[in-house]
Formats: C-alpha cells, sequence, structure tokens
C-alpha cells in the first residue's frame, strides 16, 4: 500500500499550520467559504500559506461560487489547490482545473452514486458525510462502503467524515483511500487545533499503513 497522505483542514492561524508540517502532514485545508465557522480571508490565508514549504500542499476550501470568484480568493490566498463543495458543475471543476489542482468533494447523502464522480474527471474526489446545512467540518461520519465502492471512479480519493485517532485506521482498512482529511476530530475547538491530537492521529495513520502491508504479505 502506498503511503497514505494526511490533509488537516481548517487552518486558520501560521501556528497550527506549522504544527501540522512538523508532524508530517502533506496537505493543510485553508476555509475560504464565509460560511465556515473555520473561514479566513484570502490575505490571512496568504500569510499562513507564505510560513509552509513548497511540497506542503495548500488547499484553499470552498462552499460556493464561481469559476471567478473561485480564481479570485484562490489567487488573493496564494494557492494552488482548490476544493469544492457544494453545487459546483463539472464545467466549472474543468475550468478551474486548467489553473489548479482541484479536488471535488462529494457527500454521502441517500442519493449519491459512486459513479457520478466520473463526471469530473479532471478532479480529485474527497469523500465526506452528508449535513443538510454544513459543508465539512461536521464530525459526522460518512458512509464508508459508499468510499470504497467510489475508488474505481476516482484517479485520486481522500476519505474525509468524522475521522479521530480512534477511527482512522478502522476507516484506512475499510476504505483504502489515497489520503484522509481530518479537521474537528484533531481540535480543542473550532479554530484550535490540538497538537499532540494532530500527531497522534498522524502515528494512527502510520500504524494502520504497516498493519495492512503486513497483512498482504501473509
Amino acid at each position: 500500500m502506498s503511503p497514505v497522505q494526511i490533509k488537516i483542514c481548517g487552518i486558520t492561524n501560521v501556528r497550527d499550520a506549522e504544527a501540522c508540517v512538523e508532524l508530517g502532514a502533506q496537505m493543510i485545508g485553508l476555509n475560504l467559504y464565509p460560511g465556515s465557522p473555520r473561514y479566513v480571508e484570502p490575505e490571512v490565508a496568504r500569510q499562513i500559506v507564505e510560513t509552509i514549504p513548497a511540497n506542503v500542499r495548500a488547499v484553499g476550501v470552498f462552499g460556493d461560487g464561481n469559476v471567478n470568484s473561485v480564481r479570485k480568493a484562490a489567487n488573493t490566498a496564494g494557492v494552488r489547490c482548490v476544493q469544492l463543495h457544494g453545487d459546483f458543475s463539472p464545467e466549472t471543476g474543468r475550468e478551474l482545473a486548467r489553473e489548479f489542482q482541484v479536488i471535488r468533494a462529494f457527500s454521502t447523502h441517500e442519493g449519491y452514486r459512486p459513479e457520478d464522480v466520473s463526471s469530473f474527471p479532471e478532479c480529485d474526489v474527497l469523500i465526506d458525510a452528508h449535513h443538510p446545512k454544513l459543508r465539512g467540518g461536521t464530525g459526522l461520519a460518512c458512509d464508508w462502503s459508499a468510499a470504497r465502492a467510489t475508488l474505481p471512479f476516482a484517479r485520486f480519493l481522500i476519505l474525509s467524515g468524522g475521522l479521530n485517532t480512534q477511527s482512522v485506521g478502522r476507516a484506512i482498512a475499510a476504505v483504502t483511500p489515497h489520503a484522509v482529511d481530518v479537521c474537528s476530530g484533531v481540535e480543542s475547538a473550532p479554530r484550535a487545533k490540538n497538537h499532540r491530537a494532530i500527531k497522534d492521529f498522524i502515528a494512527a495513520v502510520r500504524i494502520a499503513e504497516r498493519f495492512i502491508d503486513a497483512s498482504s504479505l501473509r
């Protein structure tokens, strides 16, 4: 099994961003959606982005908008990867993919069909839990079986939704994603990351990888 990449989402300050990097995360998420309790203004996001090394991907998270509004906020923030929640169309994903790496988020609601992600071939895919009002960071678990069924249709799959140190190992075993995304599972409170929780979460991911690799050799 290839190493599972780790994305810590909902970063709001330089100190937390630096801790994520030092502890081994490959991606950080910056919520550029004003409706999020973890929203950061694009100018503040840029200050955070400028402190992290180039090999750590800064992801701008959007809950709505159009090509122009996403492009403007992403460029102001200095991010080269955008994550799209909500009602973004395949055409919007295709247009943004000309300039950015794009992650299209899907929630495992009752009408979710794994094959729907095929409409976004230029995008990586993030599978999250469904919430009627909130877009990410809810602490709710997604449907792991639906996430696993999405793998054949996704070039790169990120598993999100209620993950924490206790659940991430089971989630990786059930889904075998390319990456995992955590937000509320490593927080003391919204906007306040718990650095010990981040360290423990990353350690749990690496233990799960070793267990799966060892199992595959039996």
